[in-house]
């Protein structure tokens, strides 16, 4: 019988499933780093990232000489018989070789320079997209984990909530039989029992959906999970300026850098499409040696070696309007580059006025629930009470005993919003590291 409200570190406790757990049991930082060995998506993004990283030297190549060889080399057998009189047969068997060696330095090559330039803005952009995909993950991780932990303690809810109506269903039913309750007592504990197992097994099915999603990351069945401890004091956002916040996400969302990027080679491609128009100029050299012991018509050796150095222009003509068509294709690329941006840039503004309101409001319904659990459970105590005396019958105890569980729920809920909130925050103005996971990760206990 409860007689007075617990204190509330015993709620929070309860609230933030802080009950102990083997030594064994994994914990965040844990499942992060497998995550980063494990996840497709982060190995996708990492190979990406290293693929991009060629696209530099490959740009340059076409600033840089270019060298070659060739070589060949001939045995031949030359027969024939002239029909004079008499008949003369002549045979011969000599050799030949020719070898050349050729090279070119671009001198004026305006989209290949362009073309430079837009791969160094690649390889900026992909360091750009690794880290938001790092930062996604750090961000799936911890909802994924958070989720399964919240499903525990919905199932420790739903569990203790049904042996307290079993009580009382076993209650009802004596005291229908000794004659001092009716039936609708027990007809009403029953009813609450029967909600109750079923809400069971609803909460243990989303309990292993989200064991089954962290599967998913990581590559296999977690076991048990370290829960959140006690302690943790919401704070609100420093600076507490919601402006402070979308003007950092408007300059420094990941996302919206990524996509800058993409703004910028896209406006390098218009120039190297219109680059199509410009001449070309090389300087180009060649060295050559040609030689044999023989020839068809002669028996005489020969050997010749040459060299030679010049510029080569090309001017583009007319391409049969391919270089217009070019140009017109990149300006319509980049139109939609620049929209792409603009739209990048209101997700940005969105998710960190979403990000900021998240976390000061999740931050206000904690302090809210804690103050909610202890009037629950105060009212509980009374009606318990009541009941004793006769001034509070069997459902209104068990309508206030469920008002206890769901209060718990929604406090823990709150907790977990304001954990993720934050880190959600932090993604949109993309400052979200490694370090703000393990801040969390030192909070749990098991």
């Amino acid at each position: 019988m409860i007689r007075r409200p617990l204190a509330l570190a015993v709620y929070l406790a309860l609230a933030l499933g802080a009950a102990a757990l083997p030594a064994a049991g994994e914990d965040l930082m844990q499942i992060y780093r497998e995550a980063q060995r494990a996840d497709p998506g982060i190995a996708a993004a990492q190979a990406n990232w290293t693929a991009t990283q060629e696209k530099a030297p490959q740009a340059l190549a076409g600033l840089l000489p270019n060298v070659s060889a060739a070589g060949i080399g001939n045995l031949n057998n030359y027969e024939a018989t002239i029909k004079s009189d008499p008949a003369v047969d002549i045979t011969r068997n000599f050799r030949q070789y020719n070898a050349i060696v050729s090279a070119s330095q671009p001198l004026f090559r305006y989209q290949n320079a362009v073309f430079y330039d837009q791969a160094k803005q690649q390889v900026t952009q992909a360091d750009y997209v690794l880290a938001s995909a790092q930062q996604d993950l750090i961000v799936r991780v911890a909802v994924t984990y958070f989720d399964i932990l919240l499903a525990e303690f919905n199932i420790e809810l739903a569990e203790s909530q049904k042996k307290a109506v079993s009580e009382q269903l076993a209650q009802a039913k004596r005291n229908f039989e000794v004659g001092v309750a009716t039936i609708t007592d027990t007809n009403e504990a029953q009813a609450k029992y029967d909600a109750i197992v079923a809400q069971e097994i609803s909460v243990r099915n989303e309990y292993d959906n989200r064991v089954t999603a962290l599967r998913a990351i990581i590559g296999r069945y977690p076991r048990e999970l370290k829960k959140l401890g006690g302690g943790l004091v919401p704070a609100l956002p420093e600076p507490n300026v919601a402006d402070y916040w979308v003007d950092r996400a408007l300059k420094e969302n990941l996302n919206v850098r990524i996509a800058e990027a993409s703004f910028e080679i896209a406006k390098l491609e218009v120039d190297r499409a219109r680059g199509g128009h410009y001449p070309t100029l090389d300087l180009v050299g060649s060295y050559s040696a040609q030689g044999s012991n023989a020839a068809v018509t002669s028996t005489v050796a020969s050997d010749q070696r040459s060299g030679q150095i010049g510029l080569q222009l090309n001017v583009p003509i007319y391409q049969g309007g391919f270089v217009n068509s070019r140009v017109r294709e990149a300006t319509a690329l980049l139109e939609k580059s620049r929209q792409d941006l603009e739209g990048a840039r209101r997700a940005a503004l969105f998710q960190a006025q979403t990000g900021f309101s998240g976390v000061t409001s999740a931050a206000a319904s904690v302090k809210a629930f804690e103050q909610a659990v202890v009037s629950a459970e105060s009212a509980l105590a009374s009606n318990i009470l009541g009941q004793e005396v006769g001034v509070r019958t069997f459902l209104d105890v068990l309508n206030v005993q469920q008002n206890v569980y769901s209060t718990r729920r929604d406090l823990a809920q709150a907790y977990f919003g304001y954990v993720i909130g934050v880190l959600r925050l932090k993604s949109a103005v993309g400052t979200l590291t490694d370090a703000d996971l393990e801040e969390i990760n030192r909070r749990l206990k098991g």
